[in-house]
């Protein structure tokens, strides 16, 4: 049941979220020193899975789906859990029961490690095809 409480924390992380996201919206990352650089980057030089994923939002939010998709490619993938995650939530919270998650299963878990790992290790060799991977 939605107490008082849990609806003011959801209004909270929403206006939270819309408040960043109005800044990607409205600034370009690869344009603005204000945006955090990734620490990874900056000491190792070597992308990490994460690099890229400010301007893709920035590209995405802004309706140019496939320029910020190829910012950051697992971006498709970290949209997917997360669209999941969100569905079985609201399904939850409407139908009062508990839905199986297929992600708690640990071959899932493993799967999206591997993805990880993979995408981080292809991204960062310098040989065609494998440089379309980089940011």
């Amino acid at each position: 049941m939605l107490t008082k409480s849990n609806i003011i924390i959801a209004i909270g992380i929403v206006i939270v979220l819309l408040g960043v996201l109005s800044l990607y919206f409205f600034w370009n990352p690869s344009q603005y020193d204000f945006f955090p650089k990734c620490p990874f980057y900056s000491v190792t030089g070597i992308y990490c899975a994460g690099c890229g994923s400010q301007r893709a939002i920035h590209q995405i939010i802004n309706g140019h789906i496939l320029t910020g998709i190829r910012h950051n490619y697992l971006l498709v993938l970290v949209f997917g859990v997360l669209s999941y995650k969100t569905l079985l939530f609201v399904l939850k919270k409407v139908h009062h029961k508990s839905y199986f998650d297929v992600l708690h299963i640990p071959i899932a878990t493993k799967i999206i490690l591997v993805l990880v790992l993979l995408f981080w290790t292809l991204r960062n060799i310098k040989m065609f095809p494998f440089t379309e991977l980089a940011p």
